[in-house]
């Protein structure tokens, strides 16, 4: 059994989004502990650094997923003709978002960097914007899938099989946790906007570290579910 998790976790960081996965968990909980322990130096302060060059690790390593999801929008086009329509519709308003938020990170990391001549605040801005639409479109998208599923359980609920009806409840479960992440990551999104809107700027960085957290830790538990749904 522990052999199994230790070859399916090997398996995980061999992969481009298994490694994405594990770095963002560790940088979100090397802030969440460093700005809860006592201290701006020592430990503390060493832990806020490390978060910090893991998230400037996964940013570069963003430089080439561009392709990956231009192949994932090409490949969902306008939606399968047999799903809902305001599903679709979410659907593709999402990959346009998550598709313009790539382009605008690498500007905002060029201008950090000094390759290109432009103010990388405005740049960042824009990608955060885009991201953090992303996310509203999804959670709009999973609140739709989660009523028409709450209506198929009430409808079927004396017709159709215990296995069918698990089938819908996981699909019910997998759904609220994607709300659960979503919303989480859409708090933090809000908080990196400009001040001025919302809350932006105005998250402790423990609380930007626990938002992030919670959503990484949701993200691998639906994907160890995911892959050993595959393998099942």
């Amino acid at each position: 059994m522990a052999a199994g998790a230790l070859w399916g976790l090997v398996a995980a960081l061999e992969t481009h989004r298994g490694r994405d996965r594990a770095v963002r968990a560790l940088s979100y909980g090397c802030q969440l502990a460093g700005a809860a322990l006592p201290g701006p130096a020592g430990l503390p302060g060493g832990l806020l650094a490390a978060s910090a060059q893991l998230s400037s690790c996964r940013t570069a390593l963003r430089l080439f997923d561009d392709l990956a999801m231009l192949r994932h929008s090409c490949s969902y086009g306008l939606g399968p003709e047999g799903e809902d329509a305001l599903v679709r519709g979410l659907s593709v308003l999402c990959n346009v978002a998550n598709q313009l938020y790539y382009p605008c990170e690498h500007l905002a990391w060029a201008a950090d960097v000094g390759i290109v001549r432009a103010g990388s605040r405005q740049w960042w801005a824009r990608s955060t914007a885009l991201w953090g639409c992303a996310l509203l479109l999804g959670i709009l998208r999973s609140l739709r899938i989660l009523c028409q599923l709450r209506r198929k359980l009430s409808q079927h609920k004396c017709t159709s099989s215990p296995q069918q009806q698990q089938k819908l409840r996981a699909q019910v479960k997998a759904e609220v946790l994607s709300i659960l992440m979503d919303t989480a990551d859409l708090s933090n999104a809000i908080h990196w906007l400009p001040p001025g809107f919302l809350w932006a700027g105005k998250f402790p960085p423990w609380l930007v570290g626990l938002l992030g957290t919670i959503s990484s830790l949701i993200g691998i538990y639906q994907a160890s579910k995911g892959a050993n749904s595959e393998a099942a």
